[in-house]
């Protein structure tokens, strides 16, 4: 049950009841209470709290203070208070519970009528900003189909094999150890013991080789690429995009206000040598697994886009989200290790690989870029917790990274093998499997559809089946969309993944039923 922070509600009560009966002026002159200002006072109060519960401040279930104590702090007598908690008993907007005190009553106690009128004038107030009309206008574009369940969310790694023990321990270990100190205010770029251990990581399994210091800790990779773009666009500046690409990177870029330049795909990654503009800023990639299609580009292609970048003096955006998945066989090198001239930005995260509500990501940054993104940082979101950068640094240093890394990626090549062969026999030729995504281990797997169908409301048809898909469509940003699920097969064991297949299956029969009727 919520108790009800004392402070606040002496502070709404003031603020109220100055409104309506200018208590506080009463309260400030009078050391004492005469009969009709103990009336004032206990409607006020009454009133004041009355219109708190109506108005939701004071949520239901919260714990009132005690009489005493309100009474004290208010410098009014305690009878005053009992009198206006006693109208607010018989007209049942906060109960009385023995031995307990008060508290605000339920919605099924005492219904509540919301006056939704409001007398403000909305001229009065300046405008909002370009930029965040622009983000308003973007958040559109991002698929909003909401996720109600696991299967078949895409991104998720295997969420129930996670150590959590081991993080627990790693948890309390620090609360016993922590000094005072290490509560103050952190520094921007990140803890120093977590950046040695990640650059370290990188150096054995991405075969990276960055200093610590060109390590920036982040909240993930949308947190990071807002970081590196808003460093770097302008508005109309030229921004080259994958097509089909990430679709919150696509709102990102059109709510800055960047020209995008889509650049085709072939079986080996980007063609940017088809690409046609004329002083680009920057090119976003995902060349592990480029997202959507899950290709990885080549070697060769991956040389020919630096030359091409460097040519063009622009900075390259490295969106690596996925690669401990789809670089565990056969890996390719990164751009950031190919790379020369100091012209990549490499993303990375930790969300992917342990779980999204860790909210863990890092990006590696140009020298030259450094002191600019930095400051960027320091004067918007600050620092990163400290607490959680403590405990993903030890989490690695004993090695739990590297026996948790081998294990997520053995449990979701089964997933994958269960996944593949559960839907290919429920849905035959009906949603195709893209081959793209066999080769690799992969966070996700593109099902495409029969050309008549809307990827878009089979979604939300499918969300209000309990089932979770994202529309291949809403990757598009130009030319001829495809349509078709992009799915995740990870975050739930075999019988799960068996049973929500057949549930999907009834519910795609269904809705070809009601596609046809619409």
């Amino acid at each position: 049950m919520l108790y009800l922070n004392k402070t606040n509600l002496i502070y709404f009560i003031l603020s109220i009841s100055i409104l309506h009966f200018n208590i506080k002026n009463i309260l400030k002159t009078q050391g004492f209470e005469t009969e009709n200002e103990h009336k004032v006072i206990y409607i006020s109060l009454y009133k004041a709290l009355k219109e708190s519960i109506t108005k939701r401040v004071l949520n239901e279930n919260s714990k009132l203070p005690p009489t005493r104590i309100l009474a004290q702090d208010l410098r009014i007598s305690r009878s005053t208070v009992l009198k206006a908690y006693d109208l607010l008993v018989l007209e049942k907007y906060i109960k009385s519970i023995p031995g307990s005190g008060y508290f605000v009553a339920t919605i099924k106690t005492k219904k509540i009528h919301h006056n939704l009128s409001s007398n403000l004038d909305h001229g009065k107030y300046p405008s909002i900003s370009k930029r965040a009309r622009a983000f308003e206008r973007n958040i559109q574009i991002i698929n909003k189909i909401p996720d109600v369940g696991l299967a078949f969310r895409p991104g998720l790694p295997p969420l129930d094999i996670f150590p959590v023990h081991q993080w627990q321990n790693l948890t309390n270990n620090y609360w016993k150890t922590v000094t005072s100190s290490e509560l103050s205010y952190s520094h921007t770029t990140g803890l120093e013991c977590l950046r040695n251990n990640i650059s370290n990581y990188l150096k054995i399994y991405r075969n990276i080789n960055c200093e610590a210091d060109q390590i920036l800790i982040t909240t993930g990779s949308l947190h990071s690429l807002y970081l590196a773009s808003d460093s770097l666009v302008d508005k109309n500046d030229e921004v080259i995009v994958e097509n089909p690409t990430y679709p919150y990177a696509n709102g990102l870029f059109n709510s800055l206000e960047a020209r995008i330049i889509p650049a085709g795909l072939d079986d080996e990654g980007i063609l940017i040598n088809n690409v046609k503009c004329n002083k680009p800023k920057l090119i976003y990639t995902t060349p592990s697994a480029q997202f959507p299609t899950g290709i990885k580009m080549s070697i060769n292609r991956r040389l020919e886009l630096l030359k091409w970048a460097s040519n063009k003096n622009a900075i390259i955006i490295e969106d690596d989200y996925d690669h401990e998945f789809s670089n565990w066989v056969n890996p390719i090198s990164s751009l950031f290790s190919l790379d020369r001239e100091e012209r990549v930005i490499y993303l990375g995260t930790f969300n992917k690989l342990l779980h999204p509500s860790i909210r863990l990501g890092y990006m590696i940054i140009p020298r030259h870029l450094l002191r600019t993104i930095n400051t960027l940082h320091e004067q918007s979101y600050r620092f990163v917790s400290p607490t959680l950068q403590k405990i993903l640094s030890a989490f690695i240093e004993k090695d739990f990274l590297n026996k948790h890394l081998r294990k997520v990626i053995e449990t979701s090549m089964e997933r994958k093998k269960v996944f593949f062969n559960t839907f290919n026999s429920r849905f035959e030729n009906e949603i195709s499997l893209d081959s793209n995504r066999t080769e690799n281990v992969g966070l996700h797997v593109i099902g495409d559809l029969k050309e008549k169908l809307n990827d878009l409301k089979l979604t939300s048809f499918l969300s209000s089946k309990g089932i979770t898909t994202h529309s291949y469509s809403s990757c598009f940003i130009h030319g001829k969309k495809k349509h078709g699920l992009i799915m995740g097969y990870n975050s739930i064991n075999n019988k799960l993944i068996k049973d929500n297949i057949d549930i999907m299956h009834a519910a795609y029969i269904e809705f070809l039923k009601f596609d046809k009727k619409t």
